[in-house]
C-alpha cells in the first residue's frame, strides 16, 4: 500500500526543515570567515561568494527548498508551512554547539511563544481549495483583493529597501526579515502554481505552453533571489538563534495571509476559529518582541582593575583615581 499525497508532503516538509535549519549555521560560519577576509555581507560585501563553507550552506538550503517545493505539490500549504518550525529548533541547537551562541531563558520563552502561536494560527486557518489548473490560479491572482495585497507588499518592500534599510538595517532585525517574508509570501503562491503545472504535466496534461506558467516561474525566481540576498545580510548582522524564529514567524503569518486572500478561504469561518487565530497572532507578536529584546541582553564584560605606576612607587587604581593629569608638556598641545 503506497503513501498518500499528504504523507509524502509531510515527509518532504520535515526533510526540508532539517536541511534549511542546518543551512543557517553553515552559511553563518561561512559569512564569519568571509567577513575576516573582506567586506562583510551586512554592509554590502560579497566576499562570501568565495567561501566554500557558505556554498555548502547554500547547497544545503537549495536542497531544502527543493524538498519544500515538491512538498507543496503533494500537500496543501496549511500542512507544509507550519513544519518550518522544525528548522528553528535545529538551527538553535546547532548554533549553541557550533557557533557558541547563547539564547537566554527569556529568548527560549519567546521562541516557544512564536512556535505555539504559529501552530495555533495554522491549526485554525481555513482549509485551502487547491486549483486544478494554472489558468484557475491566474484568475485568482488577478482578482482585485489579491492585487491590492501584491501592491501593498511591493510598496512596503520598496520602502524598507530605499528608506529604512540605510538608516536602521544594521540595528533592527525586522528590516531585512520583513523584506524576506513579504517576498516569500509571493514566492509561495508562485511555487504552488508551478507545482500544479508540473504535476499536471506529469499526468499528461501539459502546462508548459501557457504563458502563466512562465510568469509564475519568473516571479518565483526574482522573489527567491531577493530573499537570499537579504537573508544573508540578516545572518551576517544578527544572532542566528534570533534570525530563524523571527523569520519563521513573519514568513508563516504573511504566507497564510496571502493564501487566504488569494483563495478566499476566510469566508465561512466560525467565530471560534477567528478568535483562535487572533489569539495566535497576539502570541506570535509577543514572542517576536521577546526574541528581539533578548538580542541586546549580552552578559556585560567582566570589569578588571586598571592600575597606574607613578614615579615608580605610587599606585592608583580605577576606583581610587578617575582622572590622570598629564604633567609632561610633550603630551599637551601648545
Amino acid at each position: 500500500m503506497g503513501l498518500s499525497d499528504n504523507s509524502i508532503g509531510l515527509i518532504l516538509a520535515m526533510a526540508s526543515s532539517a536541511f534549511i535549519g542546518s543551512s543557517f549555521i553553515l552559511k553563518k560560519k561561512g559569512l564569519k570567515r568571509a567577513g575576516t577576509a573582506g567586506t562583510r555581507a551586512g554592509i554590502g560585501g560579497y566576499t562570501y561568494l568565495l567561501e566554500p563553507l557558505w556554498w555548502a550552506g547554500m547547497i544545503t538550503m537549495i536542497v531544502g527548498e527543493v524538498a519544500n517545493f515538491v512538498a507543496y505539490v503533494y500537500a496543501p500549504a496549511v500542512l507544509v508551512t507550519p513544519l518550518g518550525a522544525l528548522s528553528i529548533i535545529i538551527s538553535a541547537v546547532l548554533a549553541h554547539f557550533l557557533l557558541n551562541e547563547q539564547l537566554p531563558k527569556l529568548g527560549i520563552l519567546g521562541c516557544v511563544s512564536c512556535i505555539v502561536g504559529s501552530v495555533v494560527i495554522v491549526i485554525h486557518a481555513p482549509e485551502e481549495h487547491t486549483p486544478n489548473s494554472v489558468q484557475e490560479i491566474w484568475k485568482l491572482a488577478t482578482e482585485p483583493a489579491f492585487l491590492i495585497y501584491v501592491a501593498a507588499a511591493l510598496s512596503v518592500v520598496l520602502a524598507l529597501v530605499l528608506h529604512f534599510e540605510p538608516r536602521c538595517g544594521q540595528t533592527n532585525i525586522l528590516i531585512y526579515l520583513g523584506i524576506c517574508s513579504l517576498m516569500g509570501s509571493l514566492t509561495v503562491v508562485s511555487i504552488k502554481a508551478i507545482g500544479i503545472a508540473i504535476k499536471l504535466t506529469l499526468d499528461g496534461v501539459s502546462q508548459i505552453a501557457y504563458p502563466q506558467t512562465w510568469f509564475f516561474m519568473t516571479v518565483a525566481s526574482i522573489c527567491v533571489i531577493t530573499q537570499l540576498n537579504y537573508l544573508n545580510r540578516a545572518l551576517d548582522t544578527f544572532n542566528a538563534a534570533i534570525v530563524s524564529p523571527v523569520y519563521y514567524v513573519m514568513f508563516t503569518t504573511l504566507t497564510i495571509t496571502a493564501s487566504a486572500i488569494m483563495f478566499k478561504d476566510w469566508s465561512g469561518q466560525n467565530v471560534s476559529s477567528i478568535a483562535s487565530e487572533i489569539c495566535g497572532f497576539i502570541t506570535v507578536l509577543s514572542g517576536t518582541i521577546i526574541l528581539h529584546s533578548t538580542r541586546d541582553q549580552e552578559p556585560p564584560p567582566t570589569q578588571g582593575t586598571v592600575t597606574w605606576y607613578i614615579n615608580g612607587d605610587s599606585v592608583k587604581s580605577m576606583e581610587e583615581e578617575h582622572l590622570i593629569a598629564l604633567r609632561n608638556s610633550d603630551y599637551l598641545e601648545p
